[in-house]
């Protein structure tokens, strides 16, 4: 049978239409013998026929060996895969491929792996708590988890909170917010010419920042580039647990606007400019536990234990990648 992925409904279609093909080569060699013509379902013919008769049986056999859809962490269906039915489509910068998701745990103090696990989701998010759970034995009062930012979501730190579990997951944004990481972009690899499938560069946008509008924060006005004044919306507004002055165009100054091409990222479905100006944070709000996570990880000391995670993982992938499965080919 051919390996393939998609629901039983896929499967189910699958099967039927070799069904039917194998169906219409007979009826033709039948209708052929009634009308005492040379037949046409030569040998060739029969061999195919045969074969999707086989393929068809076989699918068969795999929706009654899977009578259910697979199903995600959210009640989603899942596509199955006929050959390796654990499996699941992961995307990679490879392209998209049929395999696991690894996820192995390291402790610091000898960079050794306590716990591995391979799971057919695409998603990390949902392999956080596995691994919490399974390395509860060796886990003391002291132990910190860490993790980056592809573990991270309020449904885990709300868990990991419930649970009193120490932990700093990060957030897409850490790096953004950290100076440490002010040139990081300096190092950024080239991208592959053998697998780079994305189309050809293109040259930034040049679009009106903030610091372009004559912001008053005495008066709490906001005035454009084109010397419009902007609406305010709200006397203080929130946006990922940071405090801000949020204004807003009219569409009949922003409609006509000679700026609006580099005013605006979309300006044929973009009708109006807004723009915020960021003076403060908030504390973490009762229950929002990502703004209660970024602030932990913001910190002196959160940030000097989460950085401790690159010295800690990365050299024990790189052993077992440069030097173990080197020796392992070796013998």
């Amino acid at each position: 049978m051919r390996p393939g992925s998609g629901t039983r409904a896929d499967v189910e279609r699958q099967a039927e239409k070799m069904e039917r093909a194998a169906e219409a080569m007979l009826a033709r060699h039948r209708a052929d013998d009634a009308r005492e013509v040379e037949p046409t379902l030569t040998a060739k013919d029969t061999a195919r026929r045969e074969r999707l008769l086989r393929d068809a049986a076989e699918l068969r056999t795999w929706l009654t060996r899977h009578p259910d859809d697979r199903r995600g962490a959210k009640g989603a269906i899942r596509h199955s895969h006929r050959t390796d039915n654990e499996s699941a489509k992961m995307a990679t910068s490879k392209g998209v491929i049929q395999g696991y998701t690894g996820v192995a745990t390291v402790d610091v103090a000898h960079q050794i792996i306590i716990d591995a696990q391979a799971h057919s989701v695409g998603a990390e998010q949902e392999l956080l708590l596995p691994v919490v759970e399974a390395t509860a034995a060796l886990r003391t009062a002291a132990t910190v988890i860490t993790a980056d930012a592809g573990y991270h979501s309020e449904a885990n730190l709300r868990a990991l909170a419930e649970a009193q579990i120490p932990a700093l997951i990060a957030d897409k944004d850490m790096r953004r917010r950290d100076p440490r990481f002010a040139t990081q972009d300096r190092y950024t690899m080239l991208p592959d010419p053998l697998h780079d499938t994305s189309k050809s560069a293109r040259k930034p946008l040049e679009i009106v920042g903030p610091e372009d509008f004559q912001y008053d924060p005495a008066a709490r006005t906001c005035v454009c580039p084109a010397g419009k004044s902007l609406s305010r919306r709200g006397a203080a507004r929130v946006t990922r647990d940071h405090v801000g002055a949020h204004f807003r165009g009219a569409k009949r100054d922003c409609g006509p606007c000679a700026l609006r091409t580099k005013c605006l990222r979309t300006p044929k479905t973009t009708p109006v400019r807004n723009v915020a100006f960021f003076h403060g944070r908030v504390s973490a709000r009762h229950g929002d536990h990502s703004a209660g996570m970024r602030m932990r990880i913001d910190s002196p000391e959160g940030r000097a234990q989460y950085v401790q995670r690159f010295a800690t993982v990365e050299p024990v992938f790189g052993n077992r990648r440069a030097n173990k499965e080197v020796s392992s080919r070796s013998v």
